[in-house]
């Protein structure tokens, strides 16, 4: 059965703000590239997906220039390239549409915001009947300031901060919330070899 890769807001947006500085996977376009090769060898569909927030003003509102891949990563002919504006690839996409035209069931997901747009698109597709694998090395997230922090702190007080959730916390508590419930974990040498 045919598979789709799912590469989520793998971005330019990221990189331009200030808290690229603390990523928890700097090497995330080498991963998933890894994952579109091996998926464009098996014949799965890749599908990629960018954030955008219009009229916001910020680094997602597409007017900067930013709301494209990543640097290294090039969607070829035929391969859709789909823009979200809520957390999850589903609710203001065509993605479920598609994928159910194209008889596809089994999904592979990537990208960046680990604990956000990756594993809200997860959770969802799984209530939708998809079979999802979340392939966590191949995801991205930043340290999560405490919801009583001051705003305007620069990142390195924001990792400072005791209360700061850091990113290997945030990889964890994602992987227990996804395990047996909403999918297979998995990293990428699980699926390439």
């Amino acid at each position: 059965m045919r598979r789709a890769l799912i590469v989520i807001d793998v971005q330019e947006s990221f990189r331009r703000r200030d808290t690229w500085r603390a990523v928890s996977n700097p090497g995330i376009v080498a991963q998933v590239n890894r994952l579109v090769d091996r998926a464009r060898a098996a014949g799965d569909l890749v599908v990629w997906v960018l954030h955008a927030e219009p009229g916001s003003g910020t680094v997602f509102d597409p007017p900067a220039g930013f709301v494209r891949m990543m640097d290294g990563l090039d969607p070829r002919e035929g391969e859709p390239v789909i823009t979200k504006t809520s957390r999850n690839a589903f609710t203001t996409t065509n993605l479920q549409q598609l994928l159910t035209a194209e008889g596809i069931r089994d999904l592979v997901v990537c990208g960046i915001q680990t604990e956000q747009c990756c594993e809200t698109t997860t959770r969802l597709a799984a209530d939708l009947g998809f079979d999802v694998t979340f392939v966590v090395d191949a995801t991205a997230t930043f340290p999560i300031p405490h919801r009583d922090a001051p705003q305007g702190r620069t990142v390195e007080e924001i990792v400072a901060d005791p209360r700061t959730l850091g990113v290997r916390e945030i990889v964890a508590r994602t992987e227990y919330a996804l395990a047996g419930r909403f999918a297979a974990i998995a990293s990428v040498d699980d699926l390439v070899g």
